[in-house]
């Protein structure tokens, strides 16, 4: 059973990967500019939701709309890997739902951030929500491990602990990882205490020593712009695996 269930955690992982590029042409924009919405070659991108669903090839033109060198590839190999780990540590329990779901906005999340510098609010604060009401869904079906009430307040505790870094150092931690932090204090809190706090550590941790390492390479100053999204949701799915890992 458990294998099956990797094995089609990671297939949805793929097939969900590759609808991460276009979204993530589409958003990776500078902050004041409006969302694109032609490809490079200037034709208009069409298809379902608008034109943020779809491949990232133009149909007219057969160009990638990806211009920051992820391609395909990465994105699809991505969410593969997050969504079969995330099935190997919870197993089939209700919450694995949630994180599935979960996974392939957090790379995408994670992508922009990398390209702009940006974590738009069109994705985090839906997800802070989606977050919320699928774990409370969650916790009303059986075999689930997690308390919903305690991942309420997870959030809080974590966007709360971010708002506060934000509001001391305003250079280094922008609103966007405050609202994303809800997220992730969500899902964090699900599973305890104790993993909220190394789940969102293992986050600034890897943030810092990055930040460390390009000062030291001299590839970056103090005042350097740095996206410290992705550092933040690679914190918090080791939080959430090992979580999910002490539950079993």
């Amino acid at each position: 059973m458990q294998p099956l269930l990797i094995a089609l955690a990671a297939a949805y992982g793929a097939a969900a990967g590759l609808l991460v590029p276009r979204p993530l042409y589409r958003l990776a924009v500078e902050t004041g500019e409006p969302w694109r919405a032609d490809c490079p070659r200037g034709h208009a991108l069409t298809g379902p939701a608008r034109g943020w669903l779809g491949l990232a090839r133009c149909p007219r033109c057969g160009n990638s709309e990806v211009r920051y060198g992820t391609g395909p590839v990465l994105p699809v190999l991505l969410s593969a890997l997050v969504c079969a780990g995330l099935a190997a540590a919870t197993g089939p329990r209700p919450e694995l739902a949630v994180w599935l779901l979960l996974a392939p906005p957090a790379v995408l999340l994670a992508g922009v951030d990398r390209a702009v510098n940006r974590l738009p609010d069109v994705l985090t604060l839906p997800m802070a929500g989606a977050a919320a009401a699928l774990l409370g869904a969650a916790a009303l079906l059986p075999h689930s491990a997690g308390s919903w009430p305690r991942a309420l307040l997870g959030g809080v505790v974590l966007g709360g602990a971010y708002l506060v870094l934000f509001l001391i150092s305003p250079r280094g931690m922008g609103l966007g990882d405050v609202k994303l932090a809800l997220t992730l204090g969500v899902a964090l809190g699900w599973y305890g205490w104790p993993v909220l706090f190394w789940g969102g550590f293992a986050g600034v941790l890897l943030g810092s020593l990055y930040a460390m390492a390009l000062v030291l390479a001299r590839r970056a100053g103090r005042g350097t712009p740095l996206a410290f999204g992705p550092f933040m949701i690679l914190g918090a799915g080791a939080g959430l695996v090992l979580g999910a890992l002490g539950t079993g």
